[in-house]
């Protein structure tokens, strides 16, 4: 069985962090333990708990998706498994905004920090299926051109 990664080291864009490797699973994990952090503060209201399970479910999931990624059967497998990150990723900032819209936790460091550190991992994904479906393409080429030459 083929194993598929997805880069390891990210380097992050923002000025505060600029130089710093930073791990993909790690910056994942972070995340989503933020992610928890946030709910965990959500007023105890009706809705406030409604949001608060759906931030937690979405917000966490890309952190064991990206492991089910890692051990992808194939690459179209591996392709999707990202993409299920890119769209849980997705629904957690749509999540993030409505809380910023409400004003709930308008002056809490870790939502503002989830908010820029959702955009960075989207653009992530993002950039990893674009490199996973070209290096897919490329490998049917060479494929392709070797099936000719026999």
């Amino acid at each position: 069985m083929e194993k598929h990664r997805t880069s390891n080291i990210e380097h992050r864009t923002s000025n505060e962090t600029c130089g710093r490797v930073f791990d993909l699973e790690d910056r994942l994990l972070e995340f989503a333990s933020v992610v928890i952090d946030v709910s965990e503060k959500l007023p105890g209201t009706r809705a406030g708990n409604h949001i608060a399970g759906q931030l937690l479910r979405s917000g966490t999931s890309p952190f064991s998706n990206h492991g089910e990624a890692e051990s992808a059967e194939s690459t179209d497998d591996f392709i999707h498994k990202l993409k299920v990150c890119l769209k849980e990723l997705r629904e957690t900032r749509r999540w993030l905004r409505l809380i910023h819209r409400k004003h709930w936790l308008s002056d809490d460091s870790q939502i503002k920090w989830a908010a820029g550190e959702v955009e960075e991992l989207i653009r992530i994904f993002v950039a990893s299926i674009r490199t996973a479906r070209q290096n897919q393409l490329r490998g049917k080429a060479v494929e392709t051109n070797s099936d000719a030459r026999s």
